[in-house]
């Protein structure tokens, strides 16, 4: 048996290497999508356009604005005349935001016996930017009243808070994000591949030839799941090793115990790909159904945004989605060095998720086989 299926491995394998299209699948498509991810997927706000309006005729109105102008978030500001050019730079989506200094700001911050006002205004279509905007605004003005050591009516006196951040100190988006694409991307190509290898032997006619072999259909589905699972591992090695020496993110955690997870987690995955794969004639039904699956699993993942925010209900259907718990691990090895013993924790629903997933895909193989 072990011959039978060493055989059908090589076999399997020299097929997909062969194949123009799934050595560039292994490589290539993983390689862009983790560049282009880690650059342009960040809920971080940069080069966005600020409105200033400014009545005040003193000098602290412009040293205000000077603190807005140096800054890598608003790489643009343009200044208005009058109010009635407000409307319209945020209607034309000409800025994001609108600052407002009125005509006393100057003497009241400089008095002290008033407090000095300001008015934003920010544009609420971006849903996702505005509140950022919102709280980079407010902390430049909270530097700025700090250095010039005046204490605005909302701040509470004899109060000094220091805010420091865990697991993320800087708050960099990319130390949390680009590891998760070693999951998102891994999904990709050992789902596709594992949905591509018996569609694949139905469109080029040769299935018929595996039905006369002497091969039974554990054996063909246990020869189909490890060459997936070998191109796999490659494929979610080598954007590990693009992560942490391309992109310097360092891995807070074991790499043996990252790598053990990987294995589980494609192979809960490659047995979501074997169904499809058993349940489609031709290659372009298997990608188009994982393209059906995918999408899901990953949006309700947990990897762009909060988990928590999902509606209860949702996030006990999630419980099967594989990706989130294997999101969970990576995000536990790189940022925070989670024990083995927490680790396992989220390991065993994978591996749960992974029997259930080939037990299905073998009972739906056999029965199509039949």
């Amino acid at each position: 048996m072990f011959n039978r299926i060493y055989n059908l491995i090589i076999k399997e394998l020299l097929a997909a290497l062969r194949d123009p299209k799934s050595v560039v699948l292994i490589i290539v498509p993983p390689l862009m999508q983790i560049f282009l991810f880690s650059f342009a997927v960040t809920q971080e706000v940069k080069n966005v356009t600020l409105a200033v309006l400014n009545q005040d005729r003193g000098i602290e109105g412009s040293s205000l604005v000077k603190y807005f102008d140096h800054t890598a978030t608003f790489t643009k500001v343009i200044y208005l005349r009058n109010r009635n050019e407000i409307n319209p730079a945020i209607d034309n989506q000409l800025a994001i935001a609108v600052l407002v200094i009125p005509q006393d700001f100057s003497e009241c911050l400089l008095s002290r016996s008033k407090a000095a006002e300001l008015q934003i205004l920010i544009d609420g279509r971006k849903s996702n930017a505005a509140p950022i905007v919102g709280g980079y605004m407010q902390k430049i003005i909270r530097n700025f009243t700090l250095r010039h050591k005046v204490h605005n009516t909302s701040d509470v006196q004899g109060i000094n808070v220091e805010t420091r951040n865990w697991f993320n100190s800087n708050l960099n988006p990319q130390n949390a994000m680009v590891p998760c694409l070693i999951c998102l991307l891994s999904t990709i190509v050992g789902m596709i591949l594992s949905a591509l290898s018996i569609a694949r032997e139905r469109e080029t006619g040769t299935f018929e030839q595996l039905l006369v072999a002497p091969f039974t259909p554990l054996e063909i589905l246990i020869g189909k799941a490890i060459p997936a699972l070998l191109l796999a591992t490659f494929s979610g090695t080598m954007i590990t090793f693009v992560v942490i020496y391309g992109f310097r993110i360092p891995l807070q955690g074991s790499f043996l115990l990252l790598f053990i997870s990987l294995e589980v987690f494609l192979l809960s995955v490659i047995g979501i790909g074997l169904f499809i794969s058993s349940l489609s004639m031709t290659q372009q039904q298997a990608l188009l159904g994982c393209f059906l699956v995918m999408p899901p699993l990953i949006m309700l993942s947990g990897f762009a945004t909060p988990f928590e925010n999902m509606p209860t209900w949702l996030q006990s259907a999630m419980v099967v989605n594989p990706i989130m718990w294997f999101v969970q691990i990576i995000k536990g090895l790189f940022l925070r060095n989670t024990p083995a013993g927490v680790l396992l924790l989220y390991l065993l629903p994978i591996l749960c998720i992974g029997i259930f997933n080939l037990s299905v895909a073998a009972i739906m193989f056999k029965r199509r086989m039949e």
